[in-house]
């Protein structure tokens, strides 16, 4: 059984707007390209969408999702208004840089957690 800890919030474990905001458009983008994100990626954009709060796993996972895909940043198409790839959409499935760092932040404070125990 895994048990999430208590020193985060529901409010704080909550997608704050921005990160919604960021989900919703990753959706549009794919709709309108046809590209960009995996199923899990698109079940991520649904779930924060829905304001769904996030376990310690997710936190994790968001976390060492967006480090694995940073890189993603320098690719060609980046951002471009009319051909937006793939990583950009996707980036934005999973939060865009509003997700990046409200998990980064959850995740540092589940470390310091980790640390007093």
């Amino acid at each position: 059984m895994f048990i999430d800890h208590p020193s985060i919030t529901d409010e704080e474990r909550t997608p704050p707007d921005a990160v919604v905001e960021a989900a919703k458009y990753g959706l549009e983008l794919r709709r309108q390209y046809g590209r960009g994100g995996t199923e899990v990626g698109l079940e991520r954009a649904r779930r924060l969408i829905a304001g769904e709060i996030v376990s310690d796993r997710d936190i994790k996972v968001m976390n060492a999702w967006f480090a694995r895909h940073a890189v993603d940043k320098r690719g060609k198409f980046w951002g471009h208004p009319t051909k937006p790839s793939a990583g950009y959409i996707a980036w934005h499935l999973w939060g865009g840089d509003a997700g990046q760092e409200w998990a980064k932040r959850l995740r540092e404070r589940l470390k310091a957690v980790d640390l007093r125990h």
